[in-house]
């Protein structure tokens, strides 16, 4: 079995926990894996594109944050993924040999191995240059390569037979599993997980205060990119269709800097729903307590600032529902997210595999506007089903926390070490015949 004694620990990946380095889920994943293996006493590093204003390398959590390529970032202000095809050929070009001096090689001299776990089609190149570095350097047998897809975004662009050859392949569910066949590869699936603090029961007096300022009984919530997959429009049309049979609909939303935000608003505009923009700080529940008195009952209070984890989870909490209902999702983290705070998630139906309908969250079947709005209805009508969502939720929520996905993929490590020639640490190597 891999323990802290035999394994370290190293993730790449784009975005990190900078605010610089964060556009949707990856992000957050990065920050929390790395973090619950520390807690569990692993040597942790993560390697990302972080914000060119911080410390090139600090501990932060227990984790080694390294942020690569601060140069490049620094003629790139606008995010981790602007420039980012001179960021890719710059980790590609330096990083394999500054990983191996400074972890890889240090881990084999002292009898461990490294498991380097890759994140999305940026560091596919990476990947196949640090694996023929170690080979040159004779160091392949002491490092277990792992490249994960948390999505289908660059797959054009990847040499699957090559990738296959020098990693492992994994992904966040079987949904995406079978959305790779086509591309000749057949990933393990390693689902997203959640950390343990996700689970710490919510401060109900500020859930309570942003239910009471919405001043109806129906408060939906929507955040993540604004991207068609999200289904923007079905959500706004179901608040439409609501307010037109007499129910006072609102909707609280927080998207991206997405050119596609602005079909969205204008496709509230069509629906004949007012869209009031609040741009004010939020540091706390108060905030959004304001955002919704203050806005006159606008049916569509657009968040326009940054949201701190807590609040957009009394949010969970305090909103009737939380809409995620996207058409494709590879695994669903916002509707977890809510499930774990004791929200009702309402969710689409692609890789969100920890939803059971009406079991421990609502599964948006379709892309008809009606489906969301008579969902929404029935909460309304119903409390008691509305409680025993949220019950079911937070239970449920549980079987995904970081400390248990980590049991698994340490399980899953033994095999990946076997079929890449990674020596075992003494101890892990299966029973004899």
């Amino acid at each position: 079995m891999f323990t802290p004694e035999n394994l370290d620990v190293v993730m790449v990946s784009f975005e990190g926990p900078d605010q610089y380095s964060q556009a949707g889920g990856l992000g957050v994943r990065a920050r929390e894996l790395c973090r619950a293996f520390a807690v569990l006493g692993f040597r942790t590093t993560l390697v990302f594109v972080g914000d060119p204003d911080k410390p090139g390398a600090e501990l932060e959590q227990g984790v080694q944050l390294v942020r690569w390529g601060q140069q490049i970032s620094d003629r790139y202000r606008n995010g981790v993924y602007e420039g980012e095809l001179a960021k890719i050929r710059d980790l590609t070009a330096s990083l394999p040999d500054a990983l191996i001096e400074s972890i890889i090689q240090p881990a084999a001299e002292a009898g461990r191995i490294t498991a380097v776990l890759c994140e999305e089609w940026h560091t596919a190149w990476f990947c196949r240059a640090l694996s023929d570095r170690l080979y040159a350097l004779g160091l392949r047998q002491n490092a277990v390569l792992l490249w994960n897809a948390n999505n289908l975004f660059g797959f054009e662009a990847i040499d699957w037979p090559v990738l296959e050859f020098v990693a492992s392949i994994t992904t966040v569910s079987k949904y995406m599993k079978h959305l790779m066949w086509p591309y000749g590869v057949n990933p393990v699936v390693i689902p997203n997980g959640i950390p343990e603090s996700a689970l710490v029961e919510v401060d109900m007096s500020a859930a309570r205060a942003i239910r009471a300022a919405a001043g109806t009984p129906c408060l939906a919530f929507k955040i993540g990119r604004f991207s068609p997959d999200k289904r923007w429009t079905q959500a706004i049309a179901a608040i439409a269709e609501l307010r037109t049979e007499g129910v006072p609909a609102r909707m609280l939303i927080r998207g991206g800097m997405e050119p596609y935000g602005a079909t969205v608003l204008a496709f509230a505009a069509e629906c004949g729903l007012d869209v009031t923009d609040w741009y004010e700080p939020v540091a706390d529940a108060g905030g959004i307590v304001r955002a919704l008195t203050e806005t006159e009952g606008a049916p569509i209070v657009h968040l326009r600032r940054f949201l701190p984890d807590q609040v957009v989870t009394e949010i969970n909490v305090g909103a009737t529902a939380v809409v995620a209902n996207s058409g494709h999702e590879p695994f669903g983290l916002v509707g977890l997210e809510a499930m774990a705070a004791g929200g009702v998630a309402m969710v689409g139906a692609t890789g969100e595999e920890y939803a059971r309908p009406y079991g421990n969250a609502i599964v948006v079947e379709t892309d008809d506007p009606s489906e969301i709005a008579s969902a929404l209805r029935g909460l309304v009508e119903q409390p008691a089903l509305a409680e025993r969502l949220r019950l079911a939720a937070r239970r449920d929520a549980a079987d995904f926390a970081w400390p248990i996905v980590i049991d698994g993929l340490l399980e899953r490590l033994r095999f990946m070490c076997l079929h890449q020639h990674v020596v075992l640490p003494t101890g892990s190597a299966p029973p004899p015949a």
